[in-house]
Formats: C-alpha cells, structure tokens, sequence
C-alpha cells in the first residue's frame, strides 16, 4: 500500500491491518507525518506537532504486539487532539495568546481514553480562541483554511480536526460541541462528525460536571470509524457525575442492515424558524431524497423547538462567564471582542435568568421526546450556508436575513443541541462551487446507535464522503488559492 492510499484507508481497515501485523505501526505513523508535511502548510490544521514522540510511541507499539501482549482497539493508529483539550507534556493554548505557551500536566479523560486504546497522539489540531464560535481563527495560529477551497473556512470550533481528517493527516480525531462544534466543522470539510448524548462520553476535569451543554465526541471520515472511536471514548468514568452506564463496547458492533420502514421527519429549514441558504438547502433535499429511495417513509415535519433559542444562549453566556470571568479580569486586553462580549452577556444573567432558561429546556424535552414517538430520527442542515471567506468574522447574512452575533448563524445546530438529543453530521453533497455540505441526522433522547445506524445507510448508498480534495504541497486547492 503506497502512503497517499495508507492515509486515506478506514481507521477500521487500519486497525485490523495493524492486528494482523500487514502494516507496523511505524509504517502507517511515518505514512501520516509525511502527509502533514506536505498538505498542513496549506490548511494549517495541526499547529502543534509532535513528530519525534509520535514515531517512539509507534515504535513501542509495534514492540508490544511482537510480544503477543494485548492492545487496545486503536492500536498504532495517529489521532491529533483538539487544542481546548490538555495533553499531558504538550503546548495546550486554547487558541489564546494567555495560554501560548501553556504546557499541562495531565491528560483530559477523551485524551486519556485514546491513548489507552492504542492510539498515538501525533499533535493538536487549532480552534478558535477560547473554542468559541464556529470559525477556526486565533491570534496564536491563526486560520485554518477549507481543503476544498483554501480561500474558505474549515468551520469550528474543531475545524483542525475536520480539516486534518479531510486531507489524510489522521484517521480520527477528537472533538467537543456546544452549539455545532462537531458538526460544522464536519459538514464544512466533508468528514463525519457525532454530537453525542450527554453523558456518553464522560469529561474530565470540568468545572461545572453537572452541565449538558458541551459534550465531546470522535470526528472521521466515515461513520464506521466515528462508531469506532466512540466505542473507545463512551462509557462510565467514576470522575463524571452523568457518565452514562452503557459501555462502549455497545458501539462497536456492526451498523449494516435494512432501514426500510425507517419513519424519518425531515426539516429543510426548522419549520421556518431559521434561514438557510438556498445552495445548501438544495443539497439537503436531494439527501433527503435518498432515504426515501431505501425504503424509509419520508415526511416533511418539524418539533416545536420554541425556547430553544433563548434557553440555549442564557446557557451558554452562564457557562462562558463560568470557564472564563477571571480570564477576562486578568487580561481583557488580550481577548477578542466576541470573547469578551460573550462573557459580559453572563455576567448580566440573573437567578431568574437561569431558571426561566431551565423551564424552557424542560418543556422542549418533552415536546421533542413525544415527537420522537412517531418518528425514528430527524434530517435537516448541519449549517445554514456552505464554507464561507475564511477572512470573515462569520457570515453577515444568510439568505437575505443579517447576523447580528457571531451565533446566530448557527442555529440549526445549537437548537438541537438544547434537545439533547444525539446528532450526527454526515456528508450529503457539494454544491455547485464545489463546496461541501452535511446532513444533520437527530435522533431520539440518548439513541445514538439509531443515529450512527442510519447515517451509515445514507453514506454507503452515497459515498459522498469518498470526494478528497485536491490539495497539494504547493499550497492550492480544487477551486481554492493559497
């Protein structure tokens, strides 16, 4: 197997290759680093490489199933982590010039659990300052560009991730979601993204443990392989209060089978209550169309989500104020606006503010819980428009509505998110410029396996996700510049 084939094979093909002893691990961490080399200075996806201690773990792995002992479900396959989660002996900045220099002593749990299962860190992938937003651009590393177009975001905020998998530079890749972090990212660059249910994946240290806002979950390039990696990151974790009890091992099972019958509502635009653009809207619906053509009864249907807006940016300004209120009073001057504005958003919250947002989730639950009861899952945009100029702040309208905050484009991912039901991002199509879009698959309270299950029929009736982007060591993309 030449290298531009080992980077682009399945982490899942990968794993098994690696069991047999067909490829070392050596072999396929070699294989990847040099792929960074040639494409990262076009997108710069990966901004902290640990090459030297990449390739003496992969030599230690190929040592330790010499052997014969036991390894772990990942082993010898290269993962980069996201730059909002510490690694224990590498440069962790949060995209911030605060923490620029910021090397943390322990491991976060998602970190600790790859790791564990064999994989083999090769660095950290970029993120907006602070993760905030769905745009990947910071005063540390600056923007991480769209491998399908160079001259357009990789969305955010785990927008390295999404644009490392796209170019082969990983298989797998870690994330977190607050209100699209996963799936915007994964819809911009072509690749799968989950947003699990909270609890599925257990996070460690948390400041505030007992929230569902933000989870973290697995980033591929297929959906196979994101069942792969979260079979290894779900289960229970004795540190996380509302870790659920189903192992992981309950997700790596198989995911073929016949989803004829499957009842699926689908919503091109969250019954009006959002704007999206007609080129992404156009996409979605030919997705749509497919679940039709496999057998599923199609309906075009929508939940009340009314106070999900409201509850979740009272959610999360509580929860920027939280992680980041001391930050701001130590070094104001060194944060960006929207930062800044976000955390002042919290500080203005009152005890009733939070109730009446805690009132308006509770009764979103259960609208959305007795949707489900009639339908199996929920089709609509991963994002209201396609990548858009990655030296924009964030789009300033969507078709014909402005954007007042850097937020409200992201509405068709941050409304579920208050569900807190599973959502999946997977590759529909391109639209005629050639840019990718993602169909958001929702499923019931805590069915992720549902989710994976269908998102997994849609991609091999499609194959979408096999389009690669054309970027090169020159520094140019299909339809892109440097």
């Amino acid at each position: 197997m030449n290298p531009a084939d080992l980077c682009f094979t399945t982490a899942t093909e990968l794993a098994a290759a690696l069991r047999r002893r067909e490829l070392s691990a050596r072999e396929v961490v070699t294989a990847h680093l040099e792929r960074v080399d040639r494409v990262d200075p076009s997108v710069n996806a990966i901004v902290t490489l640990v090459a030297d201690r990449a390739l003496q773990e992969a030599a230690e792995a190929d040592e330790r199933l010499a052997s014969g002992a036991e390894v772990g479900p990942l082993h010898g396959l290269p993962v980069a982590h996201k730059d909002l989660h510490d690694t224990a002996g590498i440069r962790t900045t949060y995209g911030s010039p605060v923490f620029a220099d910021h090397v943390p002593a322990r491991d976060h749990l998602v970190v600790e659990r790859l790791k564990g299962a064999g994989a083999i860190t090769l660095g950290k992938t970029n993120v907006p300052e602070l993760g905030m937003g769905s745009h990947t651009v910071n005063p540390v590393f600056g923007a991480t560009r769209n491998p399908y177009d160079l001259s357009r975001s990789a969305g955010g905020s785990s927008g390295g991730a999404g644009a490392a998998l796209a170019c082969g530079m990983v298989p797998i890749a870690d994330g977190s979601d607050t209100g699209g972090s996963l799936r915007n990212p994964a819809s911009f660059n072509n690749v799968v993204g989950l947003r699990p249910s909270p609890g599925r994946v257990p996070s460690w240290p948390d400041k505030a443990p007992w929230g569902q806002l933000s989870v973290k979950g697995p980033m591929a390039r297929t959906v196979r392989d994101v069942a792969l990696t979260l079979s290894v990151l779900a289960g229970p974790d004795p540190r996380s209060p509302l870790a659920l009890d189903t192992p992981g091992s309950a997700f790596a099972g198989p995911l073929d089978g016949d989803i004829r019958g499957l009842r699926v509502a689908w919503s091109p635009d969250l019954g009006g209550s959002v704007p999206v653009d007609p080129e992404v809207r156009d996409v979605v619906r030919g997705a749509v169309e497919v679940f039709g053509a496999l057998g599923c009864e199609v309906e075009e249907v929508c939940p009340d989500l009314s106070g999900a807006d409201e509850a979740f940016l009272i959610q999360r300004a509580w929860q920027m104020e939280l992680a980041y209120g001391t930050l701001l009073d130590e070094h104001r001057a060194r944060m960006a606006p929207d930062v800044v504005w976000n955390i002042e958003e919290g500080r203005k919250l009152t005890g009733p503010d939070l109730g009446r947002a805690q009132v308006l989730q509770a009764a979103l639950f259960h609208r959305v819980r007795e949707f489900f009861e009639s339908y199996d899952v929920l089709l609509l945009p991963v994002s209201q428009v396609a990548p858009f100029d990655v030296g924009l702040s964030y789009p300033a309208s969507v078709d014909g509505t402005g954007m007042e905050t850097y937020l409200d484009w992201m509405r068709s991912a941050y409304l579920i998110t208050m569900t807190g039901c599973p959502a999946l991002s997977v590759p529909a199509g391109f639209t005629p410029a050639g840019l990718p879009v993602g169909l958001q698959v929702v499923g019931p309270h805590r069915g992720d396996a549902a989710v994976l299950r269908a998102g997994h029929a849609f991609e091999q009736a499609t194959r979408v996700g096999e389009r690669r982007p054309e970027v090169v060591a020159g520094g140019t993309a299909e339809g892109g510049r440097p």
